[in-house]
């Protein structure tokens, strides 16, 4: 794929701003009522936000590309979750698509917060303005870092993507927020070796909880590939927390 040659100054859907936005015109794309995976040690509902910038080749929610309107009744099962579900869940996992594209995220998250419920985030790091201007909300957050820096545009099909990954991990670092980055590997497109020296560039960084998650076809489907034990040694060494999903 040519990488698109729109330039990261300009926000495809829109700035994520403060003001009186109506939650109820929030691309809710989906919901999980209950998950034990998006948030590791938290029991959270997650909410995926439609519309992404980028077209991953491995993306395994291509439906939430795209900035369509879905139903309302995603709106209203989310507002209805958020109450049943008060004394049962510890937070609420916003996710996407690319969750900060959404203008009303802030007032989605308010509401949830409001009625107890910590936040986690989903992000590839393509925002990292909204990133920091949302960081007082969110108490976790789980960063993709898709590939080395050389081959983020080939993956992502846009020019200059690795730059506001960049922007958004220094960010994080320095504020202090509980975070782990995450990379879906697929040696097709990152070969093992390059893999660890990812995952050690990070360490350096000051990322501490890094995760490989293995590429799937389809969700139904096995993992394409085997992390070695060697790999698997080196990536556990230079992290606090290393795991392999």
């Amino acid at each position: 794929m040519t990488p698109d040659r729109t330039p990261w100054g300009t926000e495809l859907f829109g700035p994520v701003l403060p003001g009186a936005i109506d939650t109820r015109d929030a691309f809710i794309g989906g919901i999980v009522p209950f998950s034990t995976v998006d948030w590791p040690g938290q029991l959270a509902m997650v909410v995926f936000m439609a519309g992404c910038p980028w077209r991953c080749h491995y993306c395994h929610n291509p439906h939430l590309q795209t900035r369509v309107r879905p139903h309302m009744g995603n709106w209203r099962r989310f507002h209805a979750l958020l109450h049943a579900r008060r004394s049962l869940l510890d937070a609420v996992v916003f996710s996407g698509g690319e969750p900060l594209v959404e203008p009303a995220l802030p007032q989605l998250i308010g509401q949830a917060r409001d009625m107890g419920f910590k936040i986690g985030l989903h992000t590839a790091g393509i925002y990292p303005r909204q990133l920091t201007a949302m960081q007082n909300h969110i108490d976790w957050i789980g960063l993709d870092i898709k590939t080395t820096p050389q081959r983020y545009d080939a993956l992502t099909g846009r020019r200059d993507s690795w730059v506001p990954v960049a922007s958004s991990l220094a960010r994080i670092l320095d504020s202090g927020i509980d975070f782990e980055c995450r990379t879906t590997w697929d040696p097709m497109w990152l070969p093992e070796a390059e893999l660890v020296v990812l995952g050690e560039t990070l360490a350096n960084l000051g990322v501490r909880h890094y995760a490989v998650q293995r590429c799937r076809p389809a969700p139904d489907q096995p993992p394409t590939a085997t992390l070695s034990q060697t790999a698997h040694d080196r990536l556990s060494a230079c992290m606090t927390h290393f795991e392999v999903r």
